[in-house]
């Protein structure tokens, strides 16, 4: 579990091919100091598991269901990726809770500069509508963001100079790819209102209909 609080924005060093999917290889001082094999680390909004750490290194395994998922299959040496450690008991939430199980791939279609900040539209699979809320959150590329308006298939998010500054964000283009994580909060609210639904359904005819009469 992780907050969407990004604690580094580390180049990738190389994303190399290999019989199971990709390794994945970033460098991060700021990670490396107190990683160890086996921790749970969000890159991109992707929950990865350390594999090794060498020197200010740091590696991971991408499996083929993650590469189809998400974006980390396109990031290329030197690319900048955004990474957060795993939470621990009692911490702070300074956003909102992210699994780092990616929902969907989203396309910049647009970013405007406004006077405090930055305007990202952002396209994603009409399929996904029921999970968004004006004002809800949602993490993009594992930063935690407040969604401000909802037009169709398109979101927008409103960025702030540090946002901007202290992830990956601030070097994204129009067209570019982006993992979308919807506030989980709201998948279970959804989910518990269409079970809440079908049991409105059951009623005699439905028995008879099923054999229970």
């Amino acid at each position: 579990m992780f907050s969407g609080i990004i604690e580094d924005k580390a180049r990738v060093r190389k994303n190399l091919k290999t019989s199971e999917g990709y390794r994945l290889t970033v460098e991060s001082e700021a990670l490396s100091k107190d990683a160890r094999v086996g921790d749970s680390i969000s890159v991109n909004g992707v929950c990865l598991t350390v594999i090794e750490v060498r020197g200010k290194s740091v590696s991971f395994d991408i499996m083929r269901e993650t590469l189809h998922k998400t974006n980390l299959s396109g990031v290329y040496s030197g690319e900048l990726v955004n990474l957060e450690k795993s939470l621990k008991v009692g911490d702070r939430v300074s956003g909102h809770f992210v699994t780092g199980h990616v929902d969907c791939i989203g396309k910049i279609r647009a970013i405007t500069k406004r006077t405090n900040d930055y305007a990202m539209d952002i396209e994603f699979p009409i399929d996904k509508l029921a999970y968004l809320t004006e004002k809800g959150s949602v993490a993009i590329d594992g930063v935690s963001l407040t969604i401000a308006e909802i037009n169709g298939n398109y979101l927008r998010v409103c960025l702030i100079p540090l946002t901007l500054k202290a992830t990956n964000l601030g070097a994204r283009k129009i067209g570019d790819s982006v993992n979308i994580e919807f506030d989980i909060l709201s998948k279970y609210s959804l989910r518990n209102k269409s079970i809440a639904e079908e049991k409105d359904k059951i009623d005699i005819d439905f028995l008879k209909e099923h054999g229970f009469f």
